[in-house]
């Protein structure tokens, strides 16, 4: 892969030469998060065509939390006047940022490009803050996802299961084999990975979007919320004692080792599955999680307002290069989720990304493509934040479900 990516460098750089400073020389010091195997891979991508096109490339990765730990350190830059030149941000994050003025301007480069009819009208909408473009989108996730071990599943007669039940069916099954049925790390956007997983299986999008978009008291309260959060103490079953405190990469190496059956992740993981050499339907398996509809998770880079002739074109090239069809290809094969602009040849892509790519069109037709909340793209911080400490309170104490969605809805209720 990386042969390939050098091997079109000299042709991006005609196309993005355009960028460049007048001195020629582009620079841009980077934070974000993408630090396991697979995703330090796919960032690898970038910066490797950075440099092809002369540019200077500062790394600044922030390890740990799902980005929360990144945030953290984006904060503390910004505030002591020292931000970085772009850092990976998302959802209504970014709109937060430009609202305390502190994003730089990159329509130029969004209108030279036409982004405006590449990219899907939702995930264009992510990317603009009153009218311009603030940043520049990488992929599309997709989070309602659950792998398999394809040889525990046929060793013990497992199919794929299409609903709750057959998953607890399985997982009984499996736990009675003396296997571990779900590979999980204890780490609170990991418990809301799983939730929203189950709210959106268990009461459709229209209950997803009352609840964990519009906020709506009833639905946070209903008996199909109590129902969600049954089904988050009986897969509390399923876990291995050791799980409190493991990354998501580790839970993912279970399932490819052999020590667990399932995950229940978003598309990064297939990126674990295949920076290991590992191959859909053969070593693993990929579903939606039971249910209809379609969580997405789209990673994005904002620009931050910065000093310099050679950082604003750094910033340009940057975004220019993001979007550009050979990096939206060969970093989305890498990072194991799909383009955001909608004319990129998926007939490389792996059977997983096809069938993501196939139900992101058909559930934005039929109106259940939805924003992850547990992803940051559907709420701000304080009560996406709220939400989560409910969950994950929940998940790790006897807690009963009455209990938690009147919680819930509290916590909800004080982050308004």
């Amino acid at each position: 892969m990386k042969s390939y990516v050098l091997s079109t460098a000299s042709a991006i750089a005609v196309c993005a030469a355009g960028a460049a400073s007048a001195d020629g020389h582009a620079e841009a010091e980077v934070l974000h998060y993408w630090t396991s195997g697979g995703e330090a891979k796919s960032v690898a991508v970038l910066q490797e065509e950075f440099a092809a096109n002369g540019g200077t490339w500062t790394d600044m990765p922030v390890a740990g939390g799902g980005g929360d730990a990144a945030g953290t350190a984006l904060r503390a830059r910004v505030l002591s006047g020292n931000a970085p030149t772009a850092a990976q941000i998302k959802g209504p994050a970014i709109q937060e940022w430009y609202a305390e003025g502190v994003l730089a301007d990159i329509s130029s480069v969004a209108e030279a490009n036409d982004w405006a009819n590449l990219l899907p009208a939702s995930i264009a909408a992510h990317m603009q803050c009153e009218g311009t473009w603030c940043a520049a989108p990488v992929n599309v996730h997709r989070v309602d996802w659950i792998w398999a071990n394809t040889e525990i599943l046929a060793a013990n007669g497992i199919e794929m299961p299409t609903t709750w039940d057959e998953f607890n069916a399985a997982a009984e099954k499996l736990q009675a084999a003396g296997i571990i049925p779900l590979a999980h790390g204890g780490q609170a956007w990991q418990d809301a990975t799983v939730f929203e997983t189950v709210v959106l299986g268990l009461g459709g999008a229209e209950f997803y979007q009352a609840a964990l978009v519009d906020l709506d008291p009833e639905a946070l309260t209903s008996d199909t919320m109590i129902a969600a959060f049954d089904q988050m103490r009986t897969m509390r079953g399923y876990v291995d004692p050791n799980f409190s405190g493991r990354d998501w990469n580790l839970a993912t190496a279970m399932v490819m080792n052999g020590e667990a059956a399932f995950q229940i992740m978003g598309d990064w993981a297939k990126g674990e599955f295949l920076a290991a050499g590992k191959v859909p339907s053969v070593d693993f398996t990929c579903a939606s999680t039971p249910g209809d509809g379609y969580l997405y998770n789209v990673d994005s880079f904002a620009m931050f307002s910065v000093e310099g002739d050679g950082k604003a074109a750094g910033q340009e090239l940057l975004a220019e290069l993001i979007m550009g069809p050979n990096f939206q290809e060969v970093f989305n094969m890498n990072k194991g989720s799909i383009p955001a602009r909608t004319d990129v040849d998926l007939s490389g892509f792996d059977e997983c990304a096809q069938i993501s790519a196939a139900d992101m069109a058909s559930t934005n037709d039929g109106g259940t493509l939805m924003p992850s909340y547990a992803h940051g793209m559907a709420l701000f911080g304080a009560q996406s934040g709220a939400i989560t400490d409910v969950v994950t309170a929940h998940f790790n104490s006897d807690m009963s479900s009455e209990e938690a969605v009147q919680m819930l809805s509290k916590a909800v209720a004080n982050s308004l």
